[in-house]
């Protein structure tokens, strides 16, 4: 539990009606995605759906501590960036991140969600960044996508495909040649930490001319599996 959390720690009131659990709200790097390098309020919520065969955040999966959005919205600006992040998890699990997520939209904040894309992002505010990271076979998970999110995505959200292998990396080419993305999206394709060596996915990408975005995940280069880095 993060030092943010314990602080703002709140029941729900009349003016704070909405709620989340949440494992962590920190400052960091923001390692991934059109948006790295930014300094970046992160804001973990808890519990997730899926159990992803290379999860690094199994700890997000139970405990976590009840706030109310406000409380959670007073954690992110007491930072004072304008970057904020909202994951997991899977943070679409809890009914309480879509207030959540327009709530830090309100106040002016550069807002981005990291989400499966198991579940539907329909209802999230229009003002958020979504990044929606697709399953590919190694995950243990793909049966989970919907490929209905694809026509809630707009210009400037992305598609994240994790990759442990060829199979993954040929099956997530296959995938992006069935089905037709609406303008703007970007694709991202991440070699899994630890797995698949990132100059091996980089090789592949530039032999078959993908037209992704290669991504390594920043905060582990600078800090390795911390937690809440």
């Amino acid at each position: 539990m993060t030092e943010a959390v314990t602080r703002a720690r709140s029941a729900p009131s009349a003016q704070d009606p909405a709620r989340v659990r949440v494992t962590e709200i920190f400052l960091s790097l923001q390692g991934e995605a059109a948006q790295v390098g930014w300094p970046t309020v992160f804001v973990r919520l808890t519990g997730c759906p899926l159990r992803c065969r290379w999860c690094d955040t199994e700890y997000s999966f139970s405990g976590g501590e009840p706030m109310g959005v406000n409380a959670v919205r007073q954690a992110v600006e007491a930072y004072g960036v304008r970057h904020v992040c909202v994951t997991g998890g899977e943070p679409l699990a809890q009914p309480g991140c879509l207030p959540l997520l327009q709530s830090l939209c309100d106040r002016g904040l550069a807002v981005s969600l990291e989400t499966s894309g198991a579940l539907d992002v329909g209802a999230v505010d229009p003002r958020v960044n979504i990044v929606m990271d697709l399953k590919a076979p190694g995950s243990g998970e793909t049966a989970r996508n919907r490929a209905d999110n694809l026509a809630h995505l707009k210009p400037g959200d992305q598609i994240k495909f994790v990759l442990a292998g060829r199979d993954d990396f040929d099956w997530a080419l296959a995938w992006l040649g069935r089905h037709v993305l609406p303008a703007g999206v970007e694709l991202l394709f991440s070699p899994v930490h630890g797995e698949l060596e990132p100059v091996v996915l980089a090789d592949w990408i530039v032999e078959a001319r993908a037209p992704v975005r290669f991504q390594v995940q920043l905060h582990k280069l600078l800090w390795g599996d911390v937690p809440g880095r």
